[in-house]
């Protein structure tokens, strides 16, 4: 038996109530982890300075000092942040509407890789066209094969079955997304269902593991050669559905533990030099013994860092950087919000908020940057490429990627709408 309190004034109907206000649990599952945004939007930098070609910067990114590098955490966050996005649409409005929106998202990547193609072929060919340089900036992204063979290469553009190189992450990420309602199908069989399924997928792309050989499944890239996608989606589905797991609540949260941040170290400095060129010849110059022990690993582990699979120690070492990442961050991001009123804090407190915008406008911020990179590289052709020019020129790109990234959130706030 129930009561039910007196309530003075006009009783309103509950079910408008309900309808004009989301559910509190839902309204929960949409606030996104600081440290997501934060690590995301490191990851934005530095595949810009990465893509910058003949960056002096590029030789001190993570990729030279260890098996992983920013694609990781760029996957892994992408992960996560699906889990936000999309999980809590499968959890409130079914799967199939839960597919339909990931469809759309598919959609938005697919036309984002287009629109990058397309744009970045038209400008490199009115370079050429109209500039008088000592080298062909068409060449420069290998799209002779474009211009020469347009009607079979514009086919396969638009069937993915051409992908050339610089254009190959968006690819990737798009089919990635097309496994998520099958991943979703499959929770309701138990979570080791579905991690049985992604762990099966990773196998069809290195099948070394299990001793069937070393050529895996792979998706052509290429109509007149036997290149493959730069990046094996079934491979580095792995990735993935690992952050899209542990932001659903799949995995637990790792304890923190002293000997855990102990282990993590040890393996980051101690694998460096068997995978890294620039910290094997550090070795190299500092001992040949040890370097003439470490050399030979390199042709045995090379299907275990091969990035284009996701080979198992590349995993390895993500997973160590996240760990450690995540335990410097403090509970819930604490350590990375700036306290006290010191220069130093108002000055982190700022820097934290751009990082985490461009984290939070990833998609948007991602595509700008690939093309930025490329008319930054052209820039600094026309210089002695000094390391002052250098850093200013990295230094202008943080800065377009940050409008970019404030930009795009602002038209995402439709302004335009009317105000209730």
């Amino acid at each position: 038996m129930s009561s039910v309190a007196p309530f003075p004034g006009p009783q309103k109907d509950p079910s408008a109530a309900n309808r004009a206000a989301p559910p509190l649990q839902a309204a929960q599952q949409r606030v996104r982890d600081p440290r997501l945004d934060f690590y995301r939007g490191i990851a934005m930098f530095i595949i810009l300075v990465a893509h910058i070609p003949g960056n002096r910067w590029a030789s001190w990114i993570p990729a030279r000092f260890g098996f992983s590098d920013a694609t990781e955490i760029f996957v892994f966050c992408s992960g996560m942040a699906s889990a936000i996005a999309f999980g809590s649409s499968f959890a409130r409005q079914g799967w199939w509407l839960g597919t339909a929106r990931v469809i759309f998202r598919c959609w938005q990547v697919y036309w984002a890789h287009i629109g990058l193609f397309f744009f970045l072929a038209a400008s490199m060919a009115a370079l050429d066209l109209y500039g008088s340089f000592d080298k062909s900036y068409i060449g420069s992204l290998n799209l002779h094969w474009f211009f020469t063979n347009t009607v079979q290469q514009l086919t396969g553009l638009f069937t993915l079955t051409y992908v050339p190189n610089y254009f190959d992450i968006l690819p990737m990420y798009l089919v990635v997304l097309l496994l998520m309602p099958l991943m979703m199908g499959l929770e309701k069989a138990g979570l080791w269902t579905v991690a049985a399924a992604s762990v099966a997928i990773w196998l069809t792309a290195n099948p070394y593991i299990i001793g069937l050989g070393p050529n895996g499944v792979s998706f052509p890239a290429e109509p007149w050669s036997d290149r493959e996608w730069f990046f094996n989606p079934l491979g580095w589905q792995l990735l993935f559905f690992t952050g899209f797991a542990f932001m659903k609540g799949w995995l637990p949260a790792p304890p923190v533990s002293k000997a855990l941040v102990i282990l993590a170290a040890a393996f980051v400095i101690l694998s460096a030099p068997f995978g890294s060129w620039k910290v094997f010849l550090w070795v190299e110059a500092a001992n040949k013994d040890v370097a003439g022990l470490i050399r030979p690993t390199w042709e045995i582990t090379a299907q275990w860092r091969e990035k284009t699979d996701f080979g198992l120690l590349r995993y390895t070492h993500f997973l160590s950087l996240a760990y450690l990442g995540w335990v410097a961050a403090g509970t819930g991001g604490k350590r990375l919000i700036a306290s006290g009123q010191s220069l130093a804090a108002r000055i982190w407190a700022v820097l934290l908020q751009l990082i985490t915008k461009v984290g939070q406008q990833s998609l948007a911020v991602f595509v700008f940057s690939m093309a930025l990179a490329r008319f930054i590289g052209f820039a600094l052709d026309q210089t002695d490429r000094a390391v002052m020019t250098t850093a200013f020129a990295n230094l202008v790109g943080f800065f377009l990627i940050i409008v970019c990234a404030y930009t795009a959130a602002w038209f995402k706030s439709q302004p335009w709408r009317a105000k209730r």
